[in-house]
């Protein structure tokens, strides 16, 4: 089992809208960059739910930063052997310091999740230590966009993803 560490969030202070994934899959550890692997729905998705046409990771997420979009990941550190969610040793979970970002990121109006493993590990063990307007914003977990989710494709996975844009600040 590898220990793997997350990325810093790609966001700004101004940021309405917060989507959380789990963890980096090996692929996108060894690039250095979310949702990495070819397979992925999340960049074809999010691009074209935000209008974005940019052929580089990096103007990719400067574009959905600017539509007031924050991407993170909720774990900062844990064992896992592969790249799947449930291949990750649950007692080696250490998430990342919520408190801080939300404080830094006072906009912040709803938390999206992508899948389930995200949306309970943020129930399980964030939400519990947060207090005030960060432990009432609203959560809706959105159905995962990795290739390992095969029960839906990708048109049905950006039907599900439309809902972030009644969030999304142009």
């Amino acid at each position: 089992m590898a220990q793997v560490r997350g990325f810093p969030p790609i966001s700004q202070p101004d940021a309405r809208i917060l989507i959380l994934g789990s963890m980096p899959s090996r692929e996108s550890v060894a690039r250095q960059q979310y949702y990495a692997h070819p397979r992925n729905g999340f960049w074809p998705i999010l691009t074209a739910l935000l209008g974005i046409e940019a052929t580089t990771y990096e103007e990719r997420a400067a574009q959905v930063v600017r539509r007031g979009v924050a991407i993170w990941d909720v774990l900062q550190t844990c064992l896992r052997a592969g790249s799947l969610d449930s291949a990750i040793d649950d007692r080696s979970i250490v998430t990342n310091d919520f408190q801080a970002f939300f404080h830094g990121h006072p906009n912040i109006r709803r938390i999206y999740f992508n899948g389930a493993k995200a949306e309970a590990v943020y129930r399980k063990h964030v939400l519990p230590t947060l207090s005030g307007t960060a432990a009432s914003l609203p959560l809706r977990r959105l159905p995962s966009t990795s290739p390992a989710h095969a029960g839906m494709t990708l048109e049905q996975k950006q039907a599900a993803w439309r809902s972030l844009l009644d969030d999304v600040v142009e």
